[in-house]
């Protein structure tokens, strides 16, 4: 079955599938469930020509809803919403470039559990955005994202990351009000390396970081950064001194904000998952097209992009 011959249905499903999963994949999955016989060539070709139209229609989207083109309508101002906001990047093979970095950003609700002890806090409802190339590019991205799922008019929103300086430079761009979060799990693996520093047994070494991290939990960060600098360890004080408001994690628990970056790995994973199998190395263009399919897929809005572009 050519490329020309499919049906419209048809090359939906298999751009759809083609977000999931490689092409032969593809090939094998419609031959044993539907009985289609599909070259793998095939697959490949029509997720490229449908996948670039269906990256010029975002494209286009994103212009449309542009940070300068957006104006602040109170109807739409929703004070119990609560929004999750999450970035970070991930590497991908570029023919003749080596590995670029994609960008990576996630948005969800936040949802809680009244029901257990522990008053546990969920997100739910994710949406995602990627892009190849640097924070510029990812800007627009990330905003058409946020207006998509209506983080301006959100009550309450936070942003969660591993501390990365580009992703504090556009959240206070994008985000000026969504309170900061360093993510608890970074933020600990940073003390255990200080105290790997600061001790020379692991005895030693394990009684130090119980200790700071109850301090860390509690916010009191001044008591890691005073103990790390007696010591002349300011280089390692700095992070905990530079994130001291994005650490105080007793508090965002009470507030009922996540306090770790589990969606936003969980996101990156399922991008190089589809992107970085063995062996795959991407044309540029083509690896922006499978973002958008894979994004698209991943958000569960596949179906309703596919009907506004063709």
């Amino acid at each position: 079955m050519g490329k020309d011959s499919l049906s419209e249905g048809l090359s939906r499903e298999v751009v759809w599938l083609s977000g999931w999963m490689p092409f032969a994949a593809v090939s094998e999955a419609l031959g044993r469930l539907a009985g289609v016989t599909l070259p793998t060539t095939t697959g490949w070709e029509q997720t490229q020509r449908r996948g670039e139209q269906l990256r010029l229609a975002v494209e286009k989207q994103r212009q449309r809803v542009s940070l300068e083109r957006t104006r602040w309508e109170d109807r739409r101002y929703q004070p119990r919403a609560s929004k999750s906001i999450a970035l970070d990047g991930g590497m991908v093979n570029i023919r003749g470039e080596g590995w670029k970095e994609i960008k990576v950003g996630v948005v969800g609700d936040i949802a809680h559990d009244r029901q257990r002890a522990s008053k546990t806090v969920r997100v739910q409802a994710m949406r995602y955005t990627a892009v190849l190339g640097d924070v510029a590019r990812f800007a627009p991205a990330m905003w058409a994202l946020a207006v998509e799922t209506n983080v301006p008019y959100a009550g309450r929103s936070a942003v969660t990351s591993d501390g990365a300086s580009w992703v504090w430079r556009l959240s206070a761009d994008l985000f000026p009000v969504s309170v900061q979060i360093v993510d608890w799990y970074h933020a600990r693996q940073h003390l255990a390396h200080a105290a790997q520093v600061r001790y020379p047994t692991q005895a030693e070494q394990a009684t130090w970081y119980d200790q700071m991290t109850t301090a860390l939990f509690r916010g009191e960060i001044w008591k890691i950064v005073s103990d790390l600098c007696a010591h002349h360890l300011a280089d390692l004080a700095a992070y905990f001194r530079t994130h001291q408001r994005r650490m105080q994690y007793q508090e965002f628990r009470e507030e009922g904000y996540p306090i770790g970056s589990g969606t936003i790995e969980s996101g990156v994973k399922q991008f190089k998952q589809r992107l970085t199998a063995a062996g795959m190395r991407w044309s540029r263009l083509g690896a922006e097209r499978l973002l958008t399919v894979r994004a698209a897929v991943l958000s569960h809005s596949f179906d309703a992009l596919w009907s506004a572009t063709f």
